[in-house]
């Protein structure tokens, strides 16, 4: 079933490993460990990202338009019988992302360019990912994979997050049948993306652990950092 949720503030920063080193003792006596991660506190993220021949959502991105969105289809730690089909929105400084369940055998489909299950669905989101992909032509572009470890603070539903290990392959098991070759995305080797989501307000408290005035706010996408190599 879809999981629509409300717009939220979503602040993104490039940070190195030392000042990463030097963030988590400060925020790890305030915020909680997200309840979903590993017992080292991170989990793996797998996303399939869509985009048509024109490179719509690309383009979008990288002109920085007020009003746009992109569709992938997501996992975690390599667990691929819970499926996410997600729509991300962004107007002007603010993000929305709805979701849905989808089945492996669902997923594969996709993948192989069958949607025509999708129009009959019960399901807002699977039917609008059908228009768009009849309309815009949308197909799979390119496999994401990073490293996230998550933090929790209530006050403000904020989320703090530490990206690492961002990875990109077109060559995967799961979208051909030779092995697996993905390579190194990031711009500069040993750099983090510091990731800061909250609702209406983010506590002092929490931008004080941080110390964001210290360090270089970005517009970094991992979409598009990962398109740089096809």
């Amino acid at each position: 079933m879809e999981k629509r949720n409300h717009f939220r503030h979503e602040l993104k920063y490039d940070i190195s490993y030392h000042q990463y080193l030097e963030m988590i003792p400060r925020l790890g006596a305030v915020m909680k460990k997200d309840k979903f991660a590993g017992e080292d506190g991170r989990y793996l993220i797998h996303s399939v990202y869509f985009d048509n021949y024109l490179d719509k959502a690309l383009k979008e991105k990288i002109d920085g338009v007020q009003m746009r969105e992109k569709f992938r289809i997501r996992w975690y730690n390599d667990n691929m019988t819970k499926l996410k089909l997600e729509k991300k929105q962004k107007v002007n400084d603010l993000c929305l992302k709805h979701a849905t369940s989808l089945s492996n055998s669902e997923f594969e489909k996709i993948l192989e360019g069958d949607v025509n299950w999708m129009k009959n669905s019960e399901d807002n989101l699977v039917r609008e990912f059908y228009v768009k992909t009849r309309i815009l032509l949308n197909k799979p572009r390119v496999l994401v994979s990073y490293m996230r470890e998550p933090y929790i603070y209530s006050p403000g539903n904020v989320r703090v997050t530490f990206d690492s290990r961002i990875r990109t392959s077109m060559n995967h098991p799961i979208l051909s049948d030779r092995p697996a070759e993905d390579i190194d995305a990031r711009m500069e080797p040993g750099h983090m993306i510091l990731e800061v989501k909250y609702d209406e307000f983010l506590p002092e408290l929490i931008s004080m652990l941080l110390q964001l005035g210290s360090v270089r706010q970005t517009a970094f996408s991992k979409y598009g950092i990962c398109r740089r190599f096809g």
